[in-house]
């Protein structure tokens, strides 16, 4: 059976809408998965006319249809933002409102079986503040409404290069205290398990160091000695393939020389910068710890050129092979 993906268009004032538009038109999309979109008919509309693309749509009762059957790209319609309430670039509450509203139907029909996956258009933080996350990001929001308790990480990933972070949106000047081997232990176990869930049987794992020359024998820092050292030795003893703290300015050529499958990172930017300058507009996000699959690019809602029809949809389309993928390896 096909993967049943559920996909959203992310901020209406951004490129979600293009980019969803471009990814249903690409080669071979159509065939790999039974799609329904979920939000409101213009929006979708909107984005098509932006893409330059041009196709149907067949209105369904998602809860109580069998909307795989229907012919062209099922549509569950939501009215969650008025045409003239779309501002094109900019940050709104109505855009953020949006944003939530359809995520909140997608994580519904994923409890509830009527989805597999989801795939989500870029999202856009401060317009999900304004009308009301209530949380750092939309993982912890999704992972609230799942009911979720276990540990939760953002993953990113380009070209089958992976990486976790055992700290995420915190100040740097807090990293440090709040690395344990605890931590360290739950960020490497999430990267293994995601990766068998996408058909690794035994991924390959490097954890990086914090400090300098992974902390040059205690010279620049302890933290290698004291957490990391000790935590990869236990995690390899449970037959894991695990190695490291390897310096992270040197770990990620391993991955580029494909000696490994991912890279545990201690804080945000070591990762992010590595992965987007290896390939910004391939890189997709990940959201680790959750019951389903749910993935997105990595990049942001690019207001500098939403509506222009300059969208790149190589992200988007990477994310919804993962999320598919995922789904047909979920049960590893």
């Amino acid at each position: 059976m096909k993967p049943k993906i559920g996909i959203i268009p992310g901020d209406p004032s951004g490129i979600g809408p293009e980019l969803i538009a471009r990814l249903l038109a690409d080669e071979g999309v159509a065939e790999a998965a039974d799609i329904l979109l979920i939000g409101d008919a213009h929006v979708f509309q909107a984005g098509q006319a932006v893409a330059g693309q041009d196709f149907d749509m067949t209105a369904v009762d998602a809860e109580t249809s069998d909307w795989t059957e229907v012919e062209a790209f099922a549509f569950h319609a939501m009215d969650t933002i008025s045409a003239d309430k779309v501002q094109v670039a900019e940050v709104t509450e109505a855009g953020g409102a949006s944003v939530l509203r359809t995520l909140d139907q997608a994580l519904e029909f994923a409890q509830t079986g009527v989805i597999d996956a989801i795939v989500f258009g870029p999202f856009n933080k401060a317009s999900m503040h304004l009308a009301g996350l209530g949380y750092d990001d939309e993982l912890h929001y999704m992972a609230e409404k799942l009911g979720v308790t276990n540990y939760i990480s953002e993953l990113n990933t380009l070209d089958g290069m992976w990486t976790s972070r055992v700290t995420s949106h915190i100040p740097l000047r807090d990293v440090a205290d709040t690395i344990s081997e605890e931590r360290v232990a739950e960020a490497v176990h999430l990267i293994h398990n995601t990766l068998r869930r996408s058909g690794l049987e035994r991924p390959r794992i490097s954890v990086a160091a914090i400090n300098p020359h992974a902390g040059d024998g205690g010279n620049f820092g302890t933290e290698e000695i004291d957490i990391l050292e000790p935590t990869v030795r236990k995690l390899a003893q449970g037959q894991m393939a695990v190695d490291g703290p390897w310096p992270s300015d040197t770990v990620f050529l391993k991955a580029v020389a494909k000696e490994i499958d991912a890279v545990v990172t201690m804080y945000h930017d070591q990762g992010q910068i590595a992965l987007k300058l290896l390939g910004f507009d391939r890189g997709v996000t990940v959201q680790g710890g959750l019951p389903i699959p749910v993935s997105t690019p990595a990049h942001g809602t690019a207001f500098d050129i939403a509506g222009q029809g300059r969208a790149d949809v190589g992200a988007t389309r990477a994310a919804f092979d993962i999320a598919c993928n995922m789904v047909t390896h979920w049960d590893k």
